[in-house]
């Protein structure tokens, strides 16, 4: 049992992350807006509140920031790189998804058997939460080094030509940081990515058990695609809120390039957090929250009701 919670998770997750993948690329440049796309000299007074593409300006010149929604992004991306740079790092999330969401997913499934009521298979919000800040702070751990790549794949389109790392794939992305930057720059930011992965599986995978019980407990529909759909777009939702302005430091201190004998942009997620905040205000935290929720909707959706139909179908073995 412990390992079809694994294998049901983990192709659920696969098939969730590649359908939303171009939602989630959108949302890593939004997220990168106001950033300078040269980070190495970047301070507070010059990082560019301008759009996440490579442009031209005066550094000694205050530019009001512009603010730019997830359409505008996406068919700059297109029209700048073609529409092969909206599944941009997709290999590096079949990877992602394979290591961290497979083993949230199966950790989460164990703990909830274990810890449910025999008679009800239910169990207390409070251990939900637990069981999903458990399972998503180990999926991460194991999963941080697909996540750094996917990050960087997708954000090496808004960079100039000579600063582009172009990696030709999520292999030879963790080759090249490993060679570059050292082993222990895969974990970079995972200490964000824990954090996050913490939040985003507690909320998301204990929010839909709670809604969907919720919903069957009253009478409110039937088990079945509705019941799914519904409490999935919940969990989502409650999921974004949550995680946003973690993602956002998290996508900042990844991305970061980090050139010997030069002093990193970010001395860690706090110092992140605080230049962000005052070179472009509060609400610079949720940046990308459209296509963050535009994607998580989506995105908890087809996990859920594609997890929902792979159960059936394994339920068997």
């Amino acid at each position: 049992m412990g390992v079809k919670g694994f294998v049901e998770g983990g192709i659920a997750s696969i098939i969730a992350g590649c359908s939303t993948h171009p939602l989630d690329l959108i949302k890593v440049r939004m997220q990168l807006q106001g950033e300078s796309p040269a980070p190495a000299t970047a301070t507070v007074q010059n990082l560019r509140p301008a759009l996440a593409f490579h442009t031209t300006h005066a550094s000694n010149i205050h530019i009001p920031p512009l603010r730019v929604g997830p359409v505008s992004v996406g068919v700059k991306i297109f029209q700048q790189e073609g529409v092969s740079a909206l599944f941009s790092g997709v290999s590096a999330t079949v990877l992602r998804q394979t290591l961290y969401s497979t083993t949230r997913m199966g950790l989460y499934d164990m703990l909830k058997q274990k810890w449910a009521d025999p008679n009800t298979n239910n169990m207390p919000l409070s251990r939900k939460i637990v069981a999903g800040l458990i399972a998503g702070g180990i999926g991460a751990a194991v999963g941080n080094p697909a996540d750094m790549a996917m990050v960087r794949m997708q954000a090496d389109g808004r960079l100039p030509m000579a600063q582009r790392r172009n990696y030709k794939s999520v292999v030879d992305a963790i080759i090249q940081m490993s060679k570059s930057e050292g082993v222990t720059s895969l974990w970079r930011g995972s200490s964000l990515t824990v954090n996050r992965a913490m939040l985003v599986t507690a909320s998301q995978l204990a929010s839909y058990d709670e809604f969907k019980e919720m919903i069957l407990r009253k009478g409110l529909m039937k088990d079945g695609l509705g019941t799914h759909v519904t409490a999935s777009f919940a969990a989502g939702f409650v999921a974004a809120v949550a995680s946003n302005p973690v993602d956002v430091i998290k996508t900042r201190v990844m991305n970061m390039k980090v050139e010997p004998g030069v002093a990193p942009p970010y001395n860690g997620a706090l110092d992140c957090a605080m230049k962000t905040i005052k070179a472009e205000g509060p609400m610079a935290l949720y940046k990308g929250f459209i296509p963050t929720i535009s994607r998580q909707g989506p995105f908890t959706i087809v996990l859920f009701v594609t997890l929902e139909q792979v159960r059936k179908i394994l339920k068997d073995f």
